[in-house]
């Protein structure tokens, strides 16, 4: 029987050129536009009777929203310009402006064009990647009003504040980070360590892991712009997210194989960096809450990390005596070789380059006595181009991206420790730098060790050198951290603790340095100040190699420094 698919025998036919063309005169008949007046058009709408439509409900909707909101950035209306659109999104911009100047803290007639038009162009200028902000010729020195915050029982190795200046945040040795209140000085909240009830391997193992905080020593921790964040990591190879303003944890991010030792926000992102004794870098978004990639190339610990606005970073290479300058968007790096060269480098790149250099300068060649750098120990940017780096040499170098070699260099920034050998010598090594810090984008920074002063120091407006400024700030035991950074005046000068070390016998608040009152700011004024914020400890951050007991107190310190107006 045959199949039904084949039992039609009726011929198919093809459409004639005749009928083709009738077709697409009859297409063309559909879409073509009436070309009756609007008057007809008109007339024939009122003729139609609203019971005889059948998509009357259809037809009689307004699909159309009669009011657009103006804060919604999505696309509003279809027929807004390009020119109209930017101006929609800068009064938006402005708006949050206000809203972020007048959140508690003035009243709406205290904002004026002064404050707003300054905002705009810091943020123009920290976009551009370039120094801007020199403070250091309206330094008048260090407030004798200090902020200390004991709690912690171990080493401190960890202190940040939040951009906001409400919140300080400390980290230790043993396993707890703390929240403080700037203007009271209390604490405000407590991160506990957690001790894992199982031990062991396999799944035990990996119980313990899922453990809602850290087990083991916290090294180093980071505060998100937006003060949403704060990130925590150490020994026990997690970094750790946690929701200030919740105080809960978050998440554990997992995947280096050892100690985490520095961590660093991206500045106006979510976008974090956690360096490794692993020896590798990682990239995490915290707004997804996802792991991006990781970077390699050091031989030896990562022992600091630092990063600014761009997607760039910058790591101290430890033991392999390198900082490598990260470009991550286009996933290559930068080397810049520090320490003692060998004779073999020496001769490639011209022995006679090195006693022209000698010649040249007379402190190298005889005077100071120059300590070979073997460990490369942290670093700091000072803008996308320029940063610091300081090692067990006691020397703080100032290196560039165009450049391969340090621009400058100040040895023995911190002094030297003298002890006798078991011969009966005296024997001198240099301090360690054992922390750095600059003012993002500015022409000031900071470093620690633990001879007992916090030094800063004041770049040159070329960024080509850098010199001591007669500001120092006494402090006992080992600078474990590092942070300055501008807060709104009114956070630090209408504390409880600035009040009470700035008040007469009556117990009224007397004056505070230029003429400014604690609960009193200049109208039009620059309403930010600089904070010295630092860890203190016993121990280094790291190890156990040098322990201070007398006067030493494990504590986070917070200092004002005086800035003209």
């Amino acid at each position: 029987m045959p199949d039904a698919f084949f039992s039609n025998t009726k011929k198919r036919k093809r459409a004639t050129s005749s009928q083709k063309g009738n077709a697409k005169a009859t297409k063309n008949f559909k879409l073509s536009k009436p070309s009756t007046s609007q008057t007809s058009k008109k007339t024939r709408d009122e003729d139609l009777s609203s019971d005889t439509s059948d998509y009357d409900g259809i037809d009689n909707d307004n699909l159309r929203a009669d009011v657009v909101d103006p804060h919604f950035s999505g696309e509003e209306d279809a027929a807004e310009t390009a020119a109209e659109k930017r101006l929609r999104l800068a009064k938006l911009y402005l708006e949050g402006v206000k809203r972020t100047l007048a959140e508690g803290e003035f009243d709406a007639a205290d904002l004026d064009r002064d404050i707003i038009s300054s905002r705009l162009q810091n943020d123009a200028l920290q976009h551009s990647g370039k120094v801007y902000n020199f403070v250091s010729e309206k330094l008048q020195g260090a407030n004798s009003a200090r902020l200390v915050t004991r709690g912690h029982r171990l080493s401190v190795t960890g202190a940040e504040v939040s951009q906001d200046g409400h919140s300080l945040f400390t980290c230790s040795k043993d396993g707890d980070v703390i929240q403080w209140n700037i203007l009271t000085g209390k604490r405000l909240h407590t991160y506990h360590k957690h001790v894992p009830r199982h031990k062991g391997k396999g799944k035990q193992r990996a119980m313990a892991d899922d453990v809602e905080g850290h087990t083991d020593e916290i090294w180093a921790l980071s505060i998100s712009n937006d003060g949403k964040y704060l990130a925590t990591g150490g020994k026990d190879k997690r970094v750790g997210v946690w929701d200030i303003e919740k105080g809960v944890w978050l998440k554990a991010f997992r995947g280096h194989k050892d100690s985490i030792s520095g961590l660093s926000f991206r500045k106006g992102s979510n976008q974090l960096y956690s360096a490794s004794h692993d020896r590798s870098v990682k990239l995490f978004d915290l707004s997804v809450m996802g792991y991006v990639e990781t970077l390699f190339g050091h031989q030896d610990r990562i022992s600091d990390i630092d990063a600014l606005r761009g997607e760039t970073a910058v790591t101290s290479g430890a033991r392999d005596k390198t900082i490598r300058f990260w470009k991550v968007a286009e996933e290559t790096q930068i080397v810049f070789r520090g320490g003692a060269k060998s004779v073999l480098r020496e001769v490639l790149e011209g022995a006679l380059e090195a006693e022209l250099e000698d010649m040249e300068d007379p402190e190298r060649k005889g005077g100071t006595q120059h300590f070979v750098e073997g460990c490369m120990e942290c670093v700091s940017m000072i803008d996308e181009t320029t940063f610091l780096s300081g090692g067990d040499s006691g020397t703080i170098s100032l290196w560039s991206t165009s450049k391969k070699k340090p621009i400058f260099k100040y040895q023995l920034a911190h002094g030297v420790v003298e002890h006798y050998s078991d011969n009966g010598e005296v024997v001198r090594n240099p301090r360690w730098i054992t922390s750095l810090a600059a003012l993002p984008y500015s022409d000031i920074f900071a470093s620690g060790s633990w001879d007992g002063w916090i030094r800063l120091w004041r770049l040159d407006t070329k960024l080509r050198s850098f010199e001591p400024l007669n500001i120092t700030i006494p402090i006992a035991g080992v600078v474990n951290s590092l942070q300055l950074i501008q807060v709104p005046r009114s956070s630090v000068f209408g504390a409880k603790w600035m009040v009470e070390n700035h008040s007469d016998q009556s117990g009224e608040p007397t004056s505070l340095a230029n003429g400014i009152h604690p609960t009193v700011r200049p109208a039009g004024k620059d309403i930010n100040t600089v904070l010295v914020v630092a860890a203190i400890g016993q121990e280094p951050r790291t190890g156990r190699w040098l322990t201070l007991r007398e006067g030493v107190k494990n504590c986070g310190l917070v200092v004002p420094l005086e800035v003209s107006i």
